[in-house]
């Protein structure tokens, strides 16, 4: 009998990511309580980072909301970006970094894992560096995965692929 499987993965768009930064540039410029507070969004693929920064702590936290609207607006999953704390920069300005999370945390896949093993559904699941493959003889008990991984918030955005 074949083996079914699918896998569990938690990533975000960066192109998506991308544009909603544009438009939200192209907002705070038009917006007059911006005006020469020098706003600044950028984002740091490499490091899966948004760099934020503004004259102060309250256009700081404004422009991350604008942001999240953009982002929202786009159809990006908000549960996978962490802000850090408002820092104080150089010239009197204040800056804040955003970590967007990319791939399943080990915690967060060793909590999945051990979930699955608790429903005493008839599948296994393993570990596979950021994501979480679940396999089964029934694709019965992998929807009864799905909807069961569906119904815990593990703070991440899951998506479920390569459903074969």
């Amino acid at each position: 009998m074949a083996d079914f499987s699918f896998d569990v993965v938690s990533k975000v768009d960066l192109n998506l990511i991308e544009e909603a930064i544009s438009v939200a540039k192209k907002e705070v410029t038009n917006r007059y309580d911006f005006k020469g507070s020098n706003p600044d969004l950028e984002l740091v693929s490499k490091e899966n980072l948004i760099k934020i920064s503004c004259a102060d702590e309250y256009k700081v936290k404004a422009l991350y909301d604008i942001l999240l609207t953009r982002l929202a607006k786009k159809g990006v999953a908000l549960k996978n970006f962490q802000p850090q704390k408002i820092e104080a920069a150089l010239g009197g300005t204040a800056k804040q970094e955003v970590k967007i999370q990319q791939g399943i945390p080990s915690d967060k896949a060793k909590e999945m894992t051990k979930l699955i093993k608790e429903s005493k559904l008839k599948v296994s699941a393993s570990i596979q560096g950021d994501q979480l493959r679940v396999s089964s003889a029934s694709k019965d008990a992998l929807q009864q995965t799905i909807a069961l991984l569906k119904g815990k918030d593990f703070g991440l955005e899951l998506q479920f692929t390569n459903y074969r």
